[in-house]
């Protein structure tokens, strides 16, 4: 079934425009295609050119990005082997301040046992001093008391004789006279 009905416009072509020669009468040529000024060779040729181009670039562009890609990973390895070594070193300060942190615990406890012998000699020391200092004001509390009882005695004495001088002057004053005194006197000197 064949239709009568005329074709779209899609599928309809053109015919090919032939140019004629006017002044020679010669054959008819086809015109040639051009795209903003450029013949079919020019545009192969820019195309190859823009292709050259891009692959010469491409490469200095590899070679550009794989330099930068390389300091890069250089750089990441640098970093890498820093961050290995600073590790070492704080694993290593770490186990030092652990070993000072443990002798500083001995030693801690060496020195709390010296201080706690250092204070019971101190209060052996103390109360043997102690005992010693109430001794020795005990002593000067007796000798005190002792001479203050002697000075009391010396003082009754002193005292007792002074008395007795007196009652043997009284007495004497009282019973003896200038007659008695001559005798006396007589008698001592012939006496020595």
């Amino acid at each position: 079934m064949v239709s009568n009905e005329p074709m779209p416009e899609v599928f309809a072509t053109s015919e090919a425009q032939i140019e004629v020669a006017d002044a020679h009468g010669g054959a008819g040529q086809h015109a040639s295609p051009e795209l903003l000024g450029l013949a079919p060779y020019q545009w192969v040729s820019v195309a190859m050119l823009v292709l050259l181009l891009i692959a010469f670039l491409g490469a200095k562009v590899h070679k550009t990005v794989a330099g930068g890609l390389d300091a890069k990973i250089k750089a990441i390895k640098n970093n890498l082997d820093e961050a290995k070594q600073l590790r070492a070193e704080a694993e290593a300060l770490r186990e030092e301040y652990a070993a000072k942190i443990a002798g500083a615990e001995k030693n801690a406890e060496a020195m709390l046992d010296n201080a706690r012998r250092e204070a019971e000699g101190i209060v052996a020391k103390a109360e043997t001093d102690t005992a010693a200092m109430v001794a020795r004001r005990e002593r000067m509390a007796q000798d005190k008391i002792a001479a203050a009882e002697r000075t009391a005695i010396d003082e009754l004495r002193t005292r007792a004789a002074e008395a007795s001088t007196r009652a043997a002057a009284q007495l004497i004053a009282a019973n003896h006279d200038a007659a008695a005194d001559r005798a006396m006197a007589d008698e001592a000197i012939a006496s020595i």
